[in-house]
């Protein structure tokens, strides 16, 4: 009997196995750089989104001209996107949870098509609103279709560089809306703006049918199959599991620091930065546009920049209060100040400091258990929107008080602005806060 005999069945699965590893670590290799590319066509998506929601600093003044809107009108045609993109957070949840990422973002983009059509041709402020509020529910899935593919398919301890990667590629969107858009404006019209917006949202719209696929799931048992219909999930059953997020005492804490911090942002760059620089100081619709710019540019820094220097723990809360606290301080320079090197050099300050709203997801993800943080995101997301919403509604008001009653309307748009700051950073600070967000994520 030959001794090597009963060797050579498993040396020649030896084999096999070495061979299959090399397979192995290529398809992962293959599979980490295909989900790179189907994030960022799904960031394209995402960008799309920032532009619709910050045309408003190019287009405020020539739609001002065109349809005689007042300050308060402005506020609710700007406010109308978020509002629509907030109130569909939830839902959009539920769809991403049930029929994925793809085929949601699939569905719902060509609204925002439809939408920037329609104000294209809107020969009335009310067709002009409908169209906003079918660019908002078109676009809700867009941001929250890209942390969940992050979630998913990368590795937890990337989620805060990739969200703050994500953010800044997405200000591609915004850069769009400032000299690009100016220029667009000054050669045809505000109506040509939309209308190139909808041309790219269709591109992006052919990108990620393209290219996004997600992983096939593992067959199910039978167990599992008949266990499926109990767990399904349904807008019901999401707003149910909403309600125990507010039993938790530092919930309301967190709710009011979202509705603030990103708001201020969009509000100064994707409502009211055009018109100050044009009506305070006199400046250009294209010099608008490049102060916009460069504001843009900086702000497309700044989340990636506060993902990778996020200290984690106590320290991370303090950073979100006390940027929070200095973007007050700015605004309030700004209402208190003629100066136009004040109303250009501190939103461009404003746009590098903006970046630390994205902290907010680290300490959300850190400040609940991981059965709910997916819902706590969903809050925290709705939170911000809706707040954008109320602070360019808010503003809206406040100006056209003021021009009502003889004062500046933008010294007390800055002042509202600076106003809703400070009271959601105090209510962060005095409400509770979890004391297990203090464990620093990279331990």
């Amino acid at each position: 009997m030959n001794p090597n005999a009963a060797s050579k069945p498993a040396e020649r699965n030896g084999d096999a196995a070495t061979r299959s590893r090399p397979s192995r670590l290529s398809r992962l290799s293959h599979w980490s750089a295909s989900a790179s590319a189907m994030l960022v066509a799904l960031a394209s998506a995402f960008a799309l989104s920032q532009a619709f929601r910050t045309v408003g600093a190019m287009m405020a003044t020539p739609l001002s001209g065109h349809f005689g809107l007042s300050p308060q009108q402005l506020g609710i045609w700007a406010g109308t996107f978020h509002f629509a993109f907030g109130i569909m957070q939830l839902a959009m949840g539920v769809s991403i949870d049930m029929f994925g990422v793809r085929r949601t973002v699939l569905t719902a983009f060509p609204l925002a098509v439809a939408g920037a059509a329609l104000c294209a041709v809107a020969p009335n402020y009310h067709v002009l609103l409908l169209g906003q509020a079918l660019i908002g529910v078109g676009c809700a899935p867009a941001f929250l279709a890209c942390t969940v593919f992050i979630a998913r398919h990368f590795d937890a301890a990337r989620f805060t560089a990739m969200s703050g990667m994500v953010m800044s590629m997405a200000g591609l969107g915004i850069v769009f809306t400032g000299t690009p858009l100016a220029l667009l404006i000054e050669a045809a019209s505000w109506r040509a703006g939309y209308a190139v917006l909808a041309g790219m949202a269709v591109l992006s719209w052919i990108v990620i049918f393209w290219r996004v696929r997600e992983p096939t799931r593992a067959p199910a048992s039978a167990d599992s199959v008949q266990a499926a219909p109990a767990g399904r999930q349904s807008l019901g059953k999401a707003v149910r599991e909403l309600l125990p997020l507010f039993a938790m005492p530092h919930t309301l804490g967190l709710v009011c620091f979202a509705c603030v911090s990103y708001a201020a942002f969009i509000t100064l760059r994707g409502l009211w930065l055009g018109p100050v620089l044009h009506e305070r100081h006199g400046l250009s619709l294209v010099a608008s546009g490049n102060v916009a710019l460069v504001m843009t540019v900086a702000g497309m820094i700044s989340p990636a920049l506060f993902g990778r220097m996020d200290p984690g723990g106590v320290a991370r809360t303090r950073w979100m209060m006390g940027c929070a606290l200095a973007g007050a301080l700015m605004f309030a320079a700004m209402a208190f100040t003629n100066s136009s090197a004040i109303d250009i050099g501190l939103p461009i300050v404003y746009g590098l400091l903006s970046g630390y709203s994205v902290l907010q997801y680290a300490y959300t993800k850190n400040a609940y258990p991981a059965a709910m943080t997916g819902r706590a995101l969903a809050l925290m997301n709705m939170a911000m929107f809706l707040g954008v919403s109320l602070m360019q509604w808010t503003t809206g008001v406040a100006a056209s008080w003021a021009v009502a009653h003889g004062a500046e309307p933008f010294r007390a748009v800055f002042l509202t602005v600076a106003g809703m700051l400070a009271a959601g950073t105090l209510a962060f600070l005095v409400l509770p806060r979890k004391a297990g967000a203090a464990v620093p994520p990279h331990c």
